[in-house]
């Protein structure tokens, strides 16, 4: 019974930790932030064609819902990165041998990769051309797109959470461990 109590408070507990660690972050974190979401935007908006280029080309038109997953898992990307970036230089961080540990950016890359999945042309995904073939590719995979889109974002912000939540919560920083004491 008492498990069961603690795990409904486990949501609101994470949410804090990660509201803690983001308003802990420096100011080269944040620019750190910033830079890898720009990257990762036009990693992914150039071969998409959201980002109009003479590279690339797009057979089947850009859908109203694209840009705003393209943002959104761009900003989400970003910032997960930004998590791998220390505070302060020379500072060293202790890194633990666990295999769970690195959890979070398996499900980063995850998310990133169907980001880009879904925000793509269908029938220019030479994946899913060369697995489905053209009718297949817009019968089957472009009604999938929106779906993947889902997906990406969520694996991505739980990847984001979970890592911000472990700066806080497992933090070896005495000043963010006496902040997370003094705030309970």
């Amino acid at each position: 019974m008492t498990q069961a109590r603690s795990t409904s408070t486990e949501p609101r507990r994470t949410l804090q930790a990660s509201a803690l660690a983001l308003r802990g972050w420096t100011p080269r974190q944040r620019l750190a932030a910033a830079g890898f979401s720009v990257t990762f935007a036009l990693l992914i908006g150039i071969p998409t064609v959201l980002i109009p280029n003479p590279v690339f080309g797009r057979e089947i038109p850009v859908h109203a819902w694209n840009y705003p997953v393209w943002v959104a898992s761009s900003i989400l990307a970003g910032m997960l990165a930004a998590t791998y970036v220390r505070g302060t230089r020379g500072v060293a961080e202790t890194k633990e041998a666990d295999d769970n540990a690195d959890a979070p950016s398996r499900l980063g890359m995850v998310g990133g990769v169907l980001a880009w999945f879904a925000v793509g042309c269908p029938v220019c995904n030479k994946i899913a051309l060369l697995a489905l073939g053209y009718s297949g590719a817009i019968t089957w995979f472009a009604p999938l797109q929106p779906f993947l889109a889902a997906v990406a974002l969520v694996t991505t912000t739980g990847a984001l959470l979970m890592r911000l939540r472990g700066q806080t919560l497992c933090s070896t920083s005495p000043s963010v461990m006496e902040t997370a004491v003094s705030r309970r």
